[in-house]
C-alpha cells in the first residue's frame, strides 16, 4: 500500500479494494454522515465510493485525493479524508469524516494535519478551503486546531438531507502553514 503520509498514530493510505468494507461500517452510519449531503449508504453507495475513488487515482490530470486514515497500534480504518484540487493555480478543499467509535481521540486532527502538509509542501498549492455545517461543532474544532481560519457562513448553500443548510467556510494559506508548522518537525 502506498502511505502518502504518516505520525506516530496513524497513516493515510491510498484505497483500496477491500476498503469498501471497513469505509461502509462508517458511512452507513446515520450519526457518522448526518452533517452530509450523502448517506446513510448502503453497500453499493460504499463500493461505488471506493470504485471511483480508485478510479479518481488513475486519472492522468489526478483532482480528487481520497485517502484512508488507519490508525497504527490497530491497524483499522477509522476514517476517510478527501482533498480536492479546485483550480489548477493552486486551490483546494479536503474533507474527512471518522468512526464515531473513534470521536474525541484526536484522529481527524492528525489526519487533516497530514492532509495540509502535503497538500502544501508536496503538491505546493496556494490555499486549503474546508466547509461544514455550523451545526457541526466537532469538525469546527478541528479546522481551528489545525490552524484554520474562519471566513464565513455560506447561507443556505448545500442541500442536506431535504434541507438547506448554511456552510461555515475555512481556509489557510500556504505562507500561514509554514510560520505555524516549519519549525515542529
Amino acid at each position: 500500500m502506498e502511505i502518502l503520509e504518516e505520525n506516530e498514530r496513524i497513516l493515510l493510505r491510498e484505497i483500496a479494494p477491500d476498503d469498501w468494507a471497513p469505509l461502509h461500517e462508517i458511512a452507513s452510519d446515520e450519526e457518522a454522515c448526518k452533517f452530509q449531503p450523502w448517506g446513510p449508504n448502503n453497500e453499493d453507495d460504499s463500493k461505488f465510493f471506493v470504485n471511483q475513488a480508485m478510479r479518481d487515482k488513475q486519472k492522468r490530470h489526478r483532482s480528487r485525493y481520497v485517502f484512508a486514515i488507519v490508525e497504527k497500534k490497530t491497524d483499522q480504518i477509522v476514517g476517510n479524508i478527501e482533498m480536492n484540487i479546485r483550480d489548477w493555480d493552486g486551490v483546494g478543499e479536503i474533507g474527512f469524516i471518522i468512526h464515531p467509535g473513534q470521536w474525541g481521540k484526536g484522529l481527524a486532527t492528525d489526519a487533516a494535519l497530514l492532509i495540509m502538509k502535503h497538500s502544501f509542501e508536496k503538491c505546493e498549492l496556494h490555499r486549503i478551503a474546508a466547509t461544514c455545517s455550523p451545526e457541526n461543532k466537532a469538525s469546527i474544532k478541528v479546522l481551528e486546531k489545525i490552524g484554520m481560519v474562519k471566513e464565513g457562513v455560506l447561507r443556505q448553500d448545500l442541500l442536506v438531507k431535504g434541507e438547506w443548510r448554511d456552510s461555515c467556510v475555512y481556509s489557510m494559506l500556504r505562507e500561514e502553514w509554514y510560520e505555524k508548522y516549519a519549525n515542529t518537525e
